[in-house]
């Protein structure tokens, strides 16, 4: 049985939300690793860092952590973020962004977005307080925010901007890759999910080699000397030079990355084809189309989000529902985090501050998309899409 057929029988759906785009060398990449006797941070994470590097052009400096969230939490303590302070943010968004703030003891604040379905610029500089120390764009689905924008307030201000890139792998932005520009950290998620994956696991960049120093010691516990250098250093002593995480990848997750980072292109190639799929499969129906980057730029396709007009004349629950009955999963890319429980208790905010997010809300449906996707499960979802709207 091939990895992908054995995934196929992980869903009962005929087109599932999204399917790990994983092969034999994967597998074989992962075994040679535990062949290796070597299963946590060592020489393949040293080597995904290094190649991750490289595909942005090389003048990253890169940290691979276990997870986008602690990725970005991990950042932020960097950066020095903590009790006091506070990080503006988008509302449409996974709640791991404003976890990683509020863990720190910081106070996230949410704005609202703009028709893209990311964060607004305009919220941004009303939002801005004596408190405030800095901004955490989300580019939501793979398309760039607004970033001269965005660097322009942080600029005035003088804010630092940590992006949110958990689904921003290839994005481009103004033709810079995101992850190798101006700001002070980006972080990106390899969650099953994403355009490549480690399983779990994330990766910041940064320009400043004496931040991602920091960074790398943080993400394990403080220490200064992690367990491959003391053994290949011939020296058992080390030192915790301050209080930080368990947040390091293993060489089981890295060495799966690798393999995935070399093939990210052609996975990208096969998104972005989907894309084109669905704007012309679906023209003509009752929908608002995900927007598109600006010329020469990128844009990941993570997700293909659509928005049922009024005059679809069904609810999106409704639609969600009827898809799956149809074989397709459907899902909802986000719940607005002034809706959950959680941020309503412990943040001050008025729901009318949110007017984009709640109308976006409540007509999103995100379709499958996938780089393991065939012509036929596009064909399957283009079809039932029509059968239920035209």
């Amino acid at each position: 049985m091939t990895a992908s057929n054995a995934m196929n029988q992980l869903t009962s759906f005929t087109v599932p939300q999204s399917r790990a785009d994983i092969t034999e060398d994967e597998i074989e990449a992962v075994a040679q690793t535990l062949r290796s006797g070597w299963l946590t941070s060592g020489p393949a994470v040293r080597k995904f860092e290094k190649a991750f590097s490289d595909y942005l052009g090389g003048k990253a400096h890169t940290t691979a952590t276990n997870s986008a969230t602690l990725g970005l939490t991990t950042a932020l303590k960097a950066l020095g973020i903590g009790p006091g302070d506070e990080v503006i943010t988008t509302t449409n968004t996974f709640t791991a962004t404003a976890l990683a703030i509020y863990h720190l003891g910081a106070t996230p604040v949410l704005v609202d977005i703009d028709h893209t379905l990311c964060i607004d610029p305009n919220r941004i500089e009303a939002a801005i307080t004596s408190r405030t120390r800095a901004i955490i764009p989300v580019h939501l689905g793979g398309l760039a925010c607004d970033m001269d924008a965005i660097h322009d307030i942080a600029s005035r201000k003088g804010l630092l901007v940590i992006e949110d890139a958990a689904h921003a792998l290839p994005t481009s932005s103004r033709g810079e890759m995101v992850g190798a520009g101006r700001s002070a950290a980006t972080v990106f998620s390899f969650y099953a999910t994403k355009s490549i994956t480690t399983g779990e696991g994330g990766m910041i960049t940064c320009p400043d080699p004496a931040l991602a120093e920091r960074m790398k010691r943080l993400r394990l516990h403080g220490i200064n000397s992690d367990a491959f250098n003391r053994l290949n250093g011939n020296s058992w002593l080390y030192d915790v030079t301050e209080d930080g995480f368990k947040a390091n990848m293993t060489d089981i997750s890295a060495s799966l990355g690798l393999v995935q980072l070399a093939k990210l292109e052609k996975m990208w190639q096969r998104r972005e084809k989907v894309a084109e799929r669905y704007y012309e499969g679906l023209k003509g129906l009752p929908l608002t189309m995900p927007a598109k980057p600006l010329p020469n730029d990128r844009h990941a396709w993570h997700l293909f989000m659509v928005q049922l007009q009024p005059e679809a004349r069904i609810h999106r629950n409704e639609f969600i529902s009827l898809m799956a009955g149809l074989g397709v999963q459907c899902s909802v890319h986000y719940v607005p985090l002034h809706r959950h429980t959680l941020w309503k208790k412990v943040l001050d905010f008025d729901v009318r501050e949110f007017p984009v997010a709640e109308k976006a809300f409540s007509r999103s449906v995100s379709l499958p998309i996938f780089s393991s996707m065939t012509d036929s499960e596009v064909n399957t979802v283009i079809e039932a899409t029509r059968s239920l709207l035209q």
